[in-house]
């Protein structure tokens, strides 16, 4: 494979073992809590250090009751963050399950809608499972999501969706953060390969559950993106199909490319703004009949 690093590049942003499916976050023990900032109210609000994974959660993120996320009932998995927070899942597994797809949100702490989408996206599964065994991750950087102000990166200053072990990494992910990002600190693709714990969690989980799929939510570029082997999906709800290209250390990249699971990039339109229920439901459906339609176990 070439060593040239990208294909095309995104704008930036403005704005800037054993699980059951949908991610969470316990604190690290001893760790005040902050003060509240302007912002979203989401952000504003002051949780206790000591309380409960559902309970960060509703308060930080946007169209999140607290009801909503005690019902996805996470389960605490051995992943653990940087600063030692607990990561959570949930699986929802149909009576004739014939697939299995995994679903990460989070995986850029500041993209706080993607864990909204995520965890919505479990009561849907709850009543339309569609043959498949659904393993969420809502929150896989539950650091950078509970920092004041939210971050990209994780406690260590390292963009996990440039950690993870594609060919050539050594060469590639410093080529283009130097060059093409010109050492932008959001993009930092960290010291080695897998050198996150986060990331380490996400690569051991791919080869325990072996996902005929992997759908990876992100904002606010509004867009659809795919990698790997077979037709991509030409839209899910209001964000279109647009392939914006591969990144050294990337999970399609990774995923998609080198390890054949396809992989479904979604691109929120807004990372501090949920979609509608509606829109959160059509993306759903869109997505369970491309499945029914092009994947087979």
């Amino acid at each position: 494979m070439p060593s040239s690093p990208l294909i095309r590049a995104k704008p930036r942003s403005p704005l800037l073992p054993t699980l059951m499916l949908g991610v969470g976050l316990a604190l690290v023990p001893g760790a005040q809590a902050s003060s509240a900032l302007r912002g979203p109210p989401h952000h504003r609000t002051v949780v206790p250090a000591s309380a409960a994974p559902c309970v960060h959660l509703s308060a930080r993120l946007p169209h999140m009751g607290r009801a909503l996320c005690d019902a996805a009932e996470l389960a605490p998995t051995t992943g653990r963050s940087s600063q030692g927070r607990t990561l959570y899942a949930r699986d929802v597994v149909a009576p004739q399950a014939r697939l299995r797809v995994l679903v990460v949100g989070a995986i850029h702490g500041d993209e706080m809608s993607s864990a909204s989408v995520a965890l919505h996206w479990i009561q849907h599964a709850l009543k339309e499972p569609a043959d498949a065994h659904w393993r969420f991750i809502p929150v896989l950087n539950p650091d950078g999501l509970l920092a004041r102000p939210a971050k990209r990166v994780n406690a260590r200053g390292v963009d996990l969706n440039r950690n993870f072990p594609t060919p050539n990494w050594a060469s590639d992910a410093k080529v283009y953060w130097e060059q093409r990002t010109r050492k932008d600190p959001r993009r930092w693709p960290g010291p080695s390969p897998l050198s996150e714990p986060e990331t380490r969690f996400l690569h051991e989980e791919m080869a325990r559950f072996q996902p005929h799929l992997i759908v990876s939510i992100h904002a606010p570029y509004g867009v659809l993106d795919f990698d790997g082997p077979g037709a991509p999906p030409p839209k899910l709800g209001r964000l279109y199909l647009d392939q914006v290209g591969i990144f050294p250390g990337s999970l399609g990249n990774y995923g998609g490319v080198h390890r054949g699971m396809p992989v479904v990039t979604i691109e929120l339109p807004n990372a501090f703004r949920a979609p509608l229920e509606s829109e959160m439901r059509q993306m759903w459906q869109d997505l369970q009949g491309w499945m029914a339609e092009r994947l087979r176990p």
